[in-house]
This record gives C-alpha cells, structure tokens and sequence, in this order.
C-alpha cells in the first residue's frame, strides 16, 4: 500500500518520518472482539460541515485515513439520511486494499449497513444498485419497503417503534460483522452513545473555524456522558489532527446488554 499523504504520530510516543499505510492500519486494528468504531471530521470549533456538506472539511489526510478504516471493518454503517444526502456510492476498495483483505482472511469487501426506520430509500442508488457485496438495511417492523428495494438488498428489522440499535448490532455479529464502522451521521452517532454501543471514535480535526451555523457531530436526545480514553494522536503536514480515542476492554458491556435506541 502506498505512504499516501504525509501522517506522522505525535503521541502518546512521537514517531520518526512519516507513516505508512501498513503502520497506521496497525495503529487502528481489529480489536479482538466485537468493536464500533465511529468515524467523524470537524472544524476547530466542532462544526461537523461546510455549506452543509462532510467534504469541506475533508482533505488528503482524512481521506487517507477514511479508506484505511473502511478496509479493516466488517460492515460500513449508516444513516440513511447521511446516504442520501451525502450521495453515497458503492463500497468500493483498491486492489491492494482488497489485497489486505484477502491476506488477513477477510471478505473483499465491507457490507455496507444503512439504518432506516422510514425505508425512504432509492434501490437506484449506486450504493445499492453497483454494490459488491448486497447491502443490509436495519428497520423497524411494520414498515414496507419501496418497489424493488428487497432486490438489491436484505432487510433486517429490529424494534417496533424505532430502530432497535442494540438487536440490529448483535443481528450483525450473528452473521460474522465483528468490526463495525460507523460514519454518521449525528443523530446515529447520538443514538448509539445514548445506547452504550460506541467502543470508538477516530475523529478528524480540521484546521479552521467554521463559525456559528452548522451542528455538531453528535445529535439526538441527551445520554449521560461516556468516558472514552485518548489512544493516539496523529498530525498531517498541513495542520490536520486525527485523533482516536477508544475504551477499554474492561467496559465493554456484554453484548446485548445494551438498552434499546
């Protein structure tokens, strides 16, 4: 794999020259036990978009680290809202990140996950309709899908009046999704932290003020706080900070004991 854009670790021990692609995969790794690892980007300020869009914020960097993190998960969740909006295309890899996969016993590709409790979704959409593995859709009961929905992907439903985050996640690790990546949006990310089923959150710093207007990264109904440790810090040439922070194996919940979204 290619050293890409320059990343060097800057705690908590300062590495010399710059990382590659292998040496940041290690950093991130599979833990060896069902994980949720939340990726986001924000401004200095907390912003979690320009003009309303993740991509302002984005740069070489991030998206280095972006493509690193959809190679070690098992299955990509999301919103369906932040799919829409955000023009999701087909979970794809490059040939020397399915490599990697292959190498390391996994499939070639992530199973993308999009969590819907309304199912307005578009079976046309790229991610759906040119996607390399067939898609799962959490939903709740009693909602009907849109015509031709069931044909590109499966649906799991999970919960009566919601979505029930906690049986959709260990639906997952029933069929084999051990290391799940979440990229939003803000109210999935609330979601999950009010129901204690965040493990991890990889979050990258940009260097600007976005100033007063745009939301945060996490949305929703208040939760009680979570103490989640910081693991490492990684700084780009521009400015950019990629920060992990992830909690300990000790308090991890047994899975299902979390309570439902």
């Amino acid at each position: 794999m290619t050293a890409g854009t320059p990343i060097a670790r800057v705690w908590p021990t300062p590495a010399t020259g710059p990382l590659t692609d292998p040496e940041l995969a290690a950093l991130y790794g599979r833990p060896g036990r069902p994980h949720l690892r939340v990726n986001f980007v924000a401004s200095a300020d907390g912003a979690v978009a320009l003009d309303g869009y993740s991509a302002g914020l984005s740069g070489a960097p991030d998206k280095r680290v972006f493509g690193l993190l959809r190679m070690l998960c098992d299955g990509l969740v999301v919103a369906a809202g932040t799919l829409r909006h955000e023009g999701y295309r087909a979970v794809r890899l490059s040939e020397d990140r399915r490599a990697w996969r292959r190498e390391h016993g996994l499939t070639e590709y992530p199973t993308l996950v999009v969590v819907s409790g309304s199912l307005d979704l578009d079976p046309a959409q790229a991610c759906f309709a040119d996607a390399p593995v067939r898609p799962l859709v959490l939903t709740r009961a009693g909602v009907e899908p849109p015509p031709g929905l069931t044909t590109v992907a499966d649906l799991v439903r999970c919960g009566a009046e919601r979505v029930d985050l906690a049986a959709g996640l260990a639906e997952l690790r029933r069929r084999g999704l051990d290391q799940l990546l979440c990229e939003g949006g803000p109210y999935l990310f609330g979601a999950l932290t009010a129901a204690d089923l965040v493990d991890e959150l990889c979050l990258t710093v940009a260097p600007l003020l976005a100033g007063a207007g745009p939301g945060r990264i996490t949305a929703g109904d208040a939760s009680p706080p979570r103490r989640l440790p910081l693991r490492h810090v990684l700084a780009a040439e521009d400015g950019v900070l990629m920060l992990r922070y992830a909690r300990d194996p000790g308090d991890v919940p047994p899975a299902g004991s979390a309570p439902a979204a």
